[in-house]
């Protein structure tokens, strides 16, 4: 499915996806690519075809790896490159641990699962993991005006743009007491 994605002007829209948005981010994209192409603890399987003749285009890349702090892994692309890190199903509270503290990046984050009690600990162990953290659904595409979005970590301020929690983000709280009517004696009524 990955390599018959459609890519192209998106005002076409038989394609699926446009190109990245600028130069610098497709030779990001194309160097983190390339790095897993060559390296030990990385394979890709498939995409990572990246071509700049006529824009800045990445094939979707799926990348699987058997070290979950490999690059791709632990860096905010921004681009359509997906690893995968498959482990055993004994070691899931572990892997809970290491999605924690992987990353200094916590923009969104997903689990799937029919057991609800991994749920509810992916939940709980990751709850400072992910601005954005989602149950069985995508991980992608927040919609604006419908669902507040936004990181922590180094992904932001967690301050939720579309919810009235990022107003408070901008502005400086101030108290004012006036009085109208001046206190002709120092000492309180209840001192009397």
């Amino acid at each position: 499915k990955i390599n018959g994605l459609d890519m192209g002007d998106v005002r076409d829209h038989k394609n699926f996806l446009g190109a990245v948005i600028k130069q610098s981010a497709f030779d990001r994209h194309k160097q983190a690519i390339e790095e897993a192409r060559a390296g030990q603890e990385t394979t890709i399987v498939a995409g990572g075809e990246c071509d700049d003749s006529k824009g800045f285009f990445v094939r979707p890349t799926l990348i699987q790896t058997s070290n979950p702090r490999s690059r791709t892994m632990v860096e905010e692309l921004f681009g359509p490159i997906l690893t995968l890190y498959v482990y055993p199903d004994a070691e899931w509270s572990q892997v809970l641990e290491t999605v924690d503290t992987t990353s200094d990046y916590a923009l969104t984050g997903a689990v799937f699962a029919n057991d609800r009690a991994a749920v509810l600990e992916a939940k709980t162990a990751l709850r400072h993991a992910a601005g954005n953290f989602y149950i069985n659904d995508k991980p992608t595409a927040a919609v604006v005006g419908q669902q507040p979005f936004g990181g922590a970590r180094g992904s932001g301020t967690n301050d939720k743009a579309g919810a009235p929690l990022n107003l408070l983000r901008w502005t400086s709280a101030r108290t004012i007491k006036e009085t109208l009517s001046p206190a002709t004696e120092h000492r309180h009524p209840y001192q009397g």
